[in-house]
Parts: C-alpha cells; sequence; structure tokens
C-alpha cells in the first residue's frame, strides 16, 4: 500500500505515547492539572504536525484548520481519561480530529466546488519524494496535481474519504484504520477498493484535453 507505515516503526514511539498518556490520565485523576497539561504538551509537540494534515484533508481552509486542530487537542486532554491503553494513542487521537472535521463540514451550509482537471493515478499524486530540488513550474504543478487529488477526495462518500485519508495519505495500515473510525477491516478494504476506482474515474475525464 503506498505510504504505509510499518508496525514494528511506529510501536516504540507508540509505547512512548501510551505512557505519557497513563502518566496524564493519573495526574488528572491525583487533581495536579497544572503537570497534566505540561505534560500533554509534549503529545501536541509530537503529533500537530499529523493532525493538521488530517484537518487540511478535509477542511482545506487554514484558518479551519487551525481551530479543528486546537479543538481536537482540548478534546482529547478533557477526554484523556476515557483513553483506553489497547487502542493506540495516535489512533485514538486521528479519531478525535477525523469527527471533529466531519462535525465541521456537517455544519457548513454550502459546499465549495472543485475543477477537476487531472488524469493522473493516485499513486502518483500523493507527495512523492523527489531525489532533486524541483523548478518553480514543477512544483506548481505538483501543488496543482495535489489540489486536483484532494478536491476529488472530496467528492467521495464520507467513509471512503476518511479511509483514504488514513490509509493512502497517512499510511496507516487497513487494521490501523479500522480501529481509528471503528469498523471492520473487511469493511475498510472494500470501501478502499471503492474509493480508489472513483477517484481514477473522477481523475479520468480531462485524459483526452490533456491529450490535445
Amino acid at each position: 500500500m503506498i505510504g504505509t507505515k510499518s508496525a514494528p516503526a511506529l510501536e516504540p514511539f507508540r509505547n512512548t505515547d501510551s505512557k505519557i498518556a497513563s502518566e496524564i490520565k493519573g495526574l488528572l485523576s491525583s487533581g495536579n492539572h497544572e503537570k497534566a497539561r505540561n505534560r500533554f504538551e509534549e503529545i501536541i509537540n509530537t503529533h500537530q504536525s499529523r493532525v493538521t494534515r488530517i484537518a487540511y484533508y478535509y477542511l482545506r481552509d487554514p484558518a479551519e484548520v487551525d481551530e479543528a486542530v486546537q479543538d481536537a487537542f482540548l478534546k482529547a486532554f478533557v477526554h484523556l481519561p476515557t483513553f483506553r491503553d489497547e487502542l493506540h494513542f495516535d489512533l485514538w487521537l486521528s479519531r478525535i480530529a477525523v469527527n471533529g472535521c466531519l462535525d465541521r463540514l456537517k455544519a457548513k451550509t454550502r459546499r465549495r466546488r472543485w475543477i477537476l482537471t487531472d488524469n493522473d493515478r493516485i499513486d502518483e499524486l500523493i507527495y512523492q519524494e523527489r531525489t532533486h530540488e524541483p523548478s518553480a513550474e514543477q512544483r506548481l504543478l505538483a501543488s496543482e496535481r495535489r489540489d486536483q487529488l484532494l478536491a476529488a477526495v472530496e467528492r467521495l462518500p464520507k467513509r471512503q474519504r476518511s479511509i483514504v485519508i488514513l490509509n493512502q495519505f497517512e499510511g496507516y495500515s487497513t487494521k490501523e484504520v479500522a480501529n481509528t473510525l471503528n469498523i471492520a477491516e473487511a469493511t475498510v478494504r472494500v470501501h478502499l477498493f471503492r474509493a480508489i476506482r472513483s477517484l481514477r474515474r473522477l481523475l479520468r475525464p480531462l485524459e483526452s484535453d490533456t491529450a490535445l
């Protein structure tokens, strides 16, 4: 799977997160809120970039993204006493971030419309690493292609969109996505297949235009 992170590589970080989360829970239960907040700053520093990326995939508006990230960490801190150690902290936090973004989208009275102008495959569009410094033209093209992909992702059904964001963009395995969204792994696989098929169909119409 494109961009999938291996479980062994994540495990040391997840163990550290779980230990910090358990310590914060203990501090909160003992009434030491100031020290708990200070320890929670470590979690914010570790996960802020990832939560920001997730929020941007959904919201695309910097102001809303900033608010969504703040809300996600605030909710995580407030609800930390309910965190279960058997669910990795990063998955639990991702669930909070995803649900918060979906709630924001539901509250919007109108949705932004996007124009699709590319036909590249999904795995050719998602943040490819380059071995050389791209030119200004290449950077502009990469930005346009990324926006086109995100626009197509925005047109997917809610569940498919969440699965694509977590699996293809953030590199979670299908099992981890299932845990984050609280659905069966088989359901994740089915929706992922349908989502990628839909994205290719959405990005295909202009193939003839680009060939002209």
